[in-house]
């Protein structure tokens, strides 16, 4: 009787280790598969977002190629402290750190820079805002 239950075990051993197998070898594409994708992925990701900041960096410089011509036309056309704030401005844009997409500051940056925009615009009597930015940081998340 002990032969038996050995004899069923090396029955059945072929077909666990087949079983095995397969599930090994599925794991190994699918581990491939969904690198590449995540890869793609990421990269489209990435690209979508890169546009955007340069967009609303871009519409933040117009601005203040605007601002500068007045100043360069008339001293006069703006208050000393506005001049200070938009040369402010001038300088949170221009050290934005466009090369760097991982450094941890970005996000301080922009804020700052979208703080910055907001006073000047007040102190102006302006309404002017950027509109290709979704309202929240919470959009910001829904769209990825």
């Amino acid at each position: 009787m002990d032969q038996r239950p050995k004899d069923d075990a090396d029955f059945l051993e072929p077909s666990v280790l087949l079983d095995e197998t397969h599930y090994q070898e599925g794991y190994r594409n699918g581990y491939h598969d969904g690198l590449a994708s995540g890869k793609e992925e990421g990269r489209q990701v990435g690209l979508k977002m890169g546009f955007q900041v340069g967009e609303e960096l871009g519409f933040y410089q117009g601005c203040l190629d605007v601002w500068t011509s007045a100043i360069r036309i008339g001293q006069e056309a703006f208050s000393t402290r506005v001049r200070k704030n938009i040369e402010q401005l001038a300088t949170l844009v221009s050290s934005y750190p466009l090369s760097e997409p991982e450094n941890e500051q970005v996000q301080d940056k922009m804020e700052k820079i979208r703080l910055k925009f907001r006073v000047i615009t007040a102190s102006l009597g302006v309404k002017l805002e950027y509109e290709g930015r979704p309202a929240s940081s919470k959009e910001d998340v829904e769209d990825l």
